[in-house]
């Protein structure tokens, strides 16, 4: 029977750690292929590539697993593995990461991560994003390996519903066993930003971005509750951005 193809991405760059604990585990379940970026891009949403060139090079960074480091966007990265790398294949899974901090709530829609198994979702397939939310630079990976194998593993065999991508984060390290896994719903959190304004050395304005993380969910169905109470949670994500609670309201209330 034919292993799986499984298409891995991130937003942190090819070289990072989470990256290659994610192949390091890829590998003992199916047939790999690896197109991520040559350089981090956490932050980048879903943005491509549309007024610059791209550039796929092929890397030996995974010693014989066929890998290719891309000059764009973690999206970028998904549609170049298709149609160029691939060809067109089959892909049975599309998985991202494990991206070096959270991605929980509002994040997801900033996620370089997340925009890469989303664009696996469009494309048709399943797809996995998976982030462990520790943001320190020596941030441990060794306790994720059970809960990477067993939800890429049910995603395999008992599939997930079209154009789903699973927004999966997985608490730190710490003394304390995880908990277990909760399937959840994004909470109601965000960032309140503020600007730092100063001067470069030329006298000219520039500013830095700041601010907290502020959760206004009260809820224990969501992301954050699991993550703050040491278990791994999933969130469905998918890239239909109606609001079709709202559809009702403007065709009643509106004068069209």
């Amino acid at each position: 029977m034919a292993k799986p193809l499984i298409l891995i991405s991130n937003d942190d760059g090819i070289t990072s750690s989470g990256i290659r604990k994610l192949v390091e585990l890829m590998t003992t379940i199916g047939e790999v292929v690896v197109v991520a970026p040559d350089s981090p891009q956490s932050g980048m949403g879903h943005a491509i590539t549309v007024g610059d060139t791209l550039r796929l090079v092929k890397t030996n960074v995974f010693g014989d697993i066929l890998a290719y480091k891309c000059s764009g966007t973690p999206a970028d990265c998904i549609k170049l593995a298709k149609h160029e790398v691939l060809k067109g294949r089959k892909v049975d899974l599309v998985v991202s990461g494990i991206n070096h901090g959270s991605n929980t709530s509002i994040s997801v829609l900033y996620s370089g991560t997340m925009s890469a198994a989303i664009e696996g979702a469009i494309e048709g397939g399943p797809a996995i994003g998976f982030s462990l939310c520790d943001f320190s630079w020596n941030a441990d990976f060794s306790h994720v390996d059970e809960y990477v194998l067993q939800i890429t593993r049910q995603t395999l065999i008992n599939g997930i519903p079209k154009g789903i991508a699973l927004n999966v984060n997985i608490p730190p390290k710490q003394n304390e066993k995880i908990r277990g896994i909760k399937v959840c719903r994004q909470a109601n959190a965000r960032w309140e930003e503020e600007f730092d304004k100063r001067l470069d050395p030329h006298g000219r304005d520039y500013y830095w971005m700041i601010g907290n993380f502020v959760n206004h969910d009260k809820g224990e169905d969501n992301d954050e509750w699991a993550i703050n109470n040491n278990f791994v949670s999933i969130v469905p994500c998918q890239f239909d951005l109606t609001g079709h609670h709202a559809i009702t309201h403007l065709n009643e209330s509106w004068e069209l």
